[in-house]
């Protein structure tokens, strides 16, 4: 039987990117904490970064919810786990709400999971440089949302001496309440670099300007209005494990696995980590820059980052390079993606053409390109039957960087949606590493191999 629970919940969404959703999302978990309410973050999408913000307000893990990477059920899946606990969710949409995994298609965008899920939506609407002519953008999105998950809007960067009418405006127009309004506010503002925002122990003043945020936006929220609006949301089911057969869980402690955390390499799923545990791993964070030896660990996983943003550092710690190269070369199972793929190689370019010693599991060097490299979705499919990915299996992943090597593998086959494909992926002993992301709960036997290794 499957039994359900109230989950009120809303949806931060917004026309484009750069409207200012990471901001609003994270003011808003400030002010429901403040109310005594407590939240639940998540983030739409394959992104690692908007999430470490929702953490910092929290300091709790926030989930990603993706229809490509988890499939229908498992995003729901991953709601309820991210619902435990908590009683209210605040999701991050990704790009603009339309904007799915294709052009002419908004599968997979943040609408699809909107629809999905039965959450509300809040459109955050930048103003920046319009006055009227945000009425005729909200109600052009209004009417494209054939489903009504819009439930309200929220006004960022408006002029307070035009607020009000405009609010009035928009809503005679469009029926959709204006639930709040942020003004300008030209003192805040969030970096990006290649990979999209900065991580948020690169702002030391971040705690103190999310506050400013959240008393500005508290001043014009109408957070009755809001809890309306997540009260809609419809119930969700009650938390379901992994799809793990049971005789594949294991004690917690069977297995040891090194997990790399530091500024260089914080790219982790948190479905990934959570899957490890369900299947008796210990996780022992450590850091490649900063920790002089290796802690006592049976696996490695070494994730993405910006290790060619602490690339010096990163080789200046001779004594865990050292580490790392014995234990690859003692056979030690070790899975690295995208940062940790360039950071096992011999030679790494940092962005301004300075090369460093990595650890030199893997031969090769990397550098820096003018462009995305293989940027989206991807299928990995084993080419043949490997230490971790056997012949034909496939693994949902996502890729997104700036770099290049002089060796990316031919492993696994590596499938776009719209078709295209190519190969990657290197595994040398029992090392398995290459540029993509990989999202372990798509494929458990993956996992099961790596752990057995």
């Amino acid at each position: 039987m499957i039994k359900l629970k109230d989950f009120p919940r809303i949806m931060i969404c917004a026309p484009g990117s750069g409207s200012g959703k990471t901001l609003i999302t994270c003011a808003l978990l400030r002010i429901l904490d403040r109310q005594g309410l407590n939240p639940a973050s998540f983030k739409c999408g394959p992104d690692y970064i908007d999430p470490m913000f929702h953490r910092n307000v929290l300091g709790i893990p926030s989930r990603n919810l993706d229809l490509f990477l988890m499939g229908s059920m498992g995003m729901k899946e991953a709601l309820c786990r991210g619902a435990e606990g908590r009683d209210f969710g605040v999701m991050e949409g990704v790009m603009g709400f339309f904007d799915g995994q294709k052009p002419d298609s908004f599968e997979g965008s943040s609408y699809d999971v909107c629809a999905s899920t039965g959450t509300p939506a809040v459109l955050v609407v930048n103003c920046k440089g319009m006055s009227l002519s945000v009425v005729p953008l909200i109600k052009g999105f209004a009417d494209y949302d054939r489903d009504g998950a819009i439930q309200g809007v929220i006004l960022n960067n408006v002029s307070p001496m035009i607020a009000a009418s405009l609010r009035e405006k928009i809503e005679e127009e469009t029926k959709l309440p204006v639930i709040g309004w942020l003004p300008k506010m030209p003192e805040i503002s969030l970096e990006s670099r290649h990979l999209g925002l900065v991580i948020p122990e690169e702002i030391p003043e971040l705690c103190d300007m999310i506050d400013k945020v959240a008393d500005r936006l508290q001043e014009h929220l109408d957070l009755d209005k809001l809890l309306e609006i997540a009260n809609s949301a419809k119930q969700i089911m009650l938390l379901k494990d992994f799809d793990i057969p049971k005789e594949d869980k294991k004690p917690h402690g069977t297995y040891r696995i090194g997990i790399a955390r530091d500024e260089a390499f914080c790219f982790y799923y948190e479905d990934n980590l959570d899957m490890l545990k369900l299947m008796g791993a210990e996780l022992v964070p450590f850091s490649p820059i900063h920790d002089k030896k290796l802690p006592e660990v049976t696996h490695l996983i070494i994730g993405g980052g910006y290790p060619e943003l602490h690339a010096k550092a990163l080789s200046e710690n001779r004594s865990m390079r050292e580490d790392i190269l014995r234990a690859a070369k003692a056979g030690m199972p070790i899975l690295a993606e995208c940062g940790g793929f360039l950071y096992l190689q011999e030679k790494l370019s940092d962005p301004d053409g300075n090369t460093y010693d990595m650890a030199g599991a893997l031969p090769g060097q990397s550098h820096m390109t003018d462009r995305l490299s293989h940027f989206g979705y991807v299928t990995m499919t084993g080419a043949k039957d490997g230490f971790y990915l056997g012949e034909d299996q496939e693994i949902k992943g996502h890729e997104f960087h700036y770099y290049d090597t002089t060796d990316n593998g031919e492993e696994c086959l590596l499938t776009k949606p719209s078709g295209k494909s190519w190969r990657g992926y290197r595994s040398e002993n029992k090392v398995f590493a290459g540029f993509a992301h990989l999202y372990y709960p798509s494929c458990p036997e993956f996992i099961k191999r790596f752990l057995n290794a």
